[in-house]
């Protein structure tokens, strides 16, 4: 055969080759048997039920500036939130914050029973409760006391730190109110935020995502004429949102934390991205946090962090396409809708994989979830993120329109779980086809809210998907049992938030809603042996009341006698508006022999380890150099 023929049949079998994997990439692998899904949630049991009620007068809309009110409905759609916190310092990590968007109301809970403690209130600050809504809660130590503080941020103002008065019982009074920037003034419009210690230098820095552009007044019905208000520029490809912040901790005044403005860590493109959830986690072992954002309507991005103390700086890792991956499953050159991520070990290999929510919805639009897998372990080089997508061989792939995604033992084996919240807008007029039109519609017109067809109330997103609940099976493969469990949420859902709320071993979730009562999954599961860890920094010195505070940023291994080793950090504020409890709990099926911890944590002057041969049960280990 000649040279030429030779080629051209080569590469007419190369390009068959490839049409055939893509194919089989966008087929759904045959789904578990009735049975074999009953089988797998017979390993688990649950206490559903509501932890708030339906407040008086409680709406479905929010009211918005006149150019959006024919969307109001899709404006509406975000601001559930909730996050699991020891705030009254027992030991247990028993209370929540909860943001419901039906009265706009940021309410600390008691779990299980759902009692209202205390309701947070921007008291003595610059707040109009008619242009401007909380957006998410994020407990955490903000001032470095040891008592856990809540962040709350929002659509028409920078973020409010509400700072627990040590010692104070809670209730009324518990918390006091500060701006965490010089001028509140400012018009954010802010959709998640995360706490992290980014620099290295023992203290906790604060990521805020933004959405709608900064100044954009989109909750004011007022604002007749607002030059700040766009839309996305593009429904896979936008870079017009409002700036990412990153607020480095420089100290804290008067038990008030003091902020220095680090943005420029990121370039203008990663800052204007419409991001939705951020990750936090150490991938490559120097005690330093990756940075994983997750965008709204175009790419996604994974930032290597290059800090020092007092100085934060990221380079950008790319996935590598292989012939047989689709141009949007390349970590960091997808154009889909992300909203969620969190971190787990997918193939035991010690380095932490990522899972992120995206929309799958069929007869609507079947983007894909993301399974990011490692490839390789040891430095992270050249530029290169490690991970190629396995959504679809794991059973990961299509779940809904997904937001939160949470990653936990709940039935303590070893094996992690997935939780995911689902759903955009409930109503009886299916609108996907409208949604169809919008996203063909010429880039330089999905940015002017008048080009957008209507979205009002009585229409339907997406409005009716349960959470689902994924349980790896013995072929690998994860199976949505959510049905099997009980698990039906009221209405669609965004944050989830992880933790043992009553320090038994058994790992409880709660669940925040949109419009809707949010809900609580209280294991009642049967007990295992489990080690659960309360990681805590010494009590600050010179600090009236100060306590041992949580080490977020701590990585554990584990072992167990003839057991494989196991690995977490703690970052609890991953995700979307869902923040677990400051704790690690790890299932340790059968065994019930000692369990070896080694545990690495970071402060200004490099990273520390400490060993420790525990008992099964729940400890508190405090971290301290030598």
């Amino acid at each position: 055969m000649p040279l030429r023929q030779r080629v051209r049949n080569g590469a007419a079998g190369l390009l068959a080759l490839v049409l055939c994997v893509g194919a089989g990439l966008a087929t759904r692998l045959p789904s578990a048997s009735a049975g074999e899904r009953a089988e797998l949630a017979g390993r688990f049991a649950f206490t559903i039920g509501d932890v708030n009620g339906d407040p008086p007068g409680a709406r479905t809309v929010r009211r918005v500036q006149p150019q959006l009110e024919h969307i109001r409905t899709w404006i509406s759609a975000v601001g559930a939130s909730g996050g699991l916190a020891d705030l009254d310092n027992d030991g247990r990590a028993g209370e929540a914050c909860l943001v419901d968007p039906r009265d706009d109301s940021v309410s600390v809970l008691r779990l299980p029973t759902g009692t209202r403690l205390l309701t947070l209130e921007p008291t003595g600050l610059s707040y109009r409760p008619d242009v401007m809504a909380p957006m998410g809660c994020l407990p955490g130590d903000l001032n470095e006391d040891g008592w856990s503080d809540v962040l709350v941020y929002f659509w028409g103002r920078p973020p409010v730190a509400y700072l627990r008065r040590p010692g104070v019982p809670l209730s009324i009074g518990a918390f006091t109110p500060a701006d965490v920037v010089s001028d509140p003034s400012r018009i954010w419009n802010s959709t998640t935020a995360n706490l992290a210690d980014l620099d290295g230098d023992g203290r906790l820095d604060l990521i805020v995502g933004n959405y709608f552009p900064a100044g954009a007044r989109v909750l004011d019905p007022a604002a007749t004429d607002d030059p700040a208000m766009q839309m996305q520029e593009s429904m896979s490809n936008a870079a017009n949102a409002g700036e990412n912040v990153i607020l480095r901790l420089a100290g804290v005044e008067n038990g008030v934390p003091r902020y220095e403005d680090q943005s420029r860590a990121l370039t203008e493109v990663q800052s204007k991205r419409w991001t939705l959830a951020t990750g936090a986690q150490d991938l490559d072992g120097d005690a330093l946090p990756e940075l994983y954002v997750a965008n709204d309507f175009g790419p996604d991005y994974l930032l290597h962090n290059r800090s020092v103390p007092g100085r934060i700086a990221f380079t950008e890792l790319r996935g590598q396409r292989l012939p047989t991956t689709p141009k949007s499953k390349a970590l960091g050159n997808d154009s889909f809708k992300s909203m969620g991520v969190t971190f787990t070990d997918l193939n035991a290999d010690s380095r932490p994989d990522l899972v992120v929510s995206n929309i799958t919805t069929p007869y609507g639009l079947q983007e894909s979830n993301f399974a990011f897998v490692s490839t390789g372990t040891g430095p992270l080089t050249g530029g290169r993120a490690p991970y190629r997508d396995d959504s679809e061989p794991l059973g990961l792939a299509r779940t809904g329109w997904a937001w939160d995604v949470k990653a936990g033992d709940f039935d303590g084996d070893g094996t992690d779980e997935l939780v995911q919240a689902v759903g955009f807008v409930t109503g009886t007029r299916n609108r996907w086809a409208q949604l169809q039109e919008l996203a063909l519609t010429n880039d330089d017109l999905v940015r002017h809210p008048a080009a957008w067809p209507d979205f009002v109330p009585g229409d339907d997103v997406s409005g009716h998907q349960r959470d689902p609940f994924l349980v790896r099976g013995p072929d690998g493969r994860f199976v949505d049992v959510a049905a099997a469990i009980g698990l039906a949420n009221p209405g669609p859902s965004r944050g989830i938030a992880l933790g043992d709320i009553d320090r038994d071993g058994r790992l409880d979730a709660l669940i925040s809603n949109q419009f809707a009562r949010s809900q609580l999954l209280h294991n009642r599961g049967p007990h295992r042996s489990y080690l659960g860890l309360r990681l805590l920094l010494p009590a600050t010195p010179g600090v009236p009341g100060a306590v041992p505070r949580p080490a977020v940023g701590a990585a554990v291994t584990i072992t167990t006698s003839g057991g494989p080793a196991r690995r977490a950090q703690l970052f609890p504020a991953n995700g979307h508006t869902g923040v677990n409890a400051p704790e690690l709990l790890f299932g340790l099926g059968a065994a019930t022999g000692p369990v070896t911890a080694d545990i690495t944590w970071r402060d200004a002057a490099g990273p520390h380890t400490l060993r420790r041969v525990l008992a099964p049960g729940w400890h508190d280990v405090v971290l301290q150099r030598g």
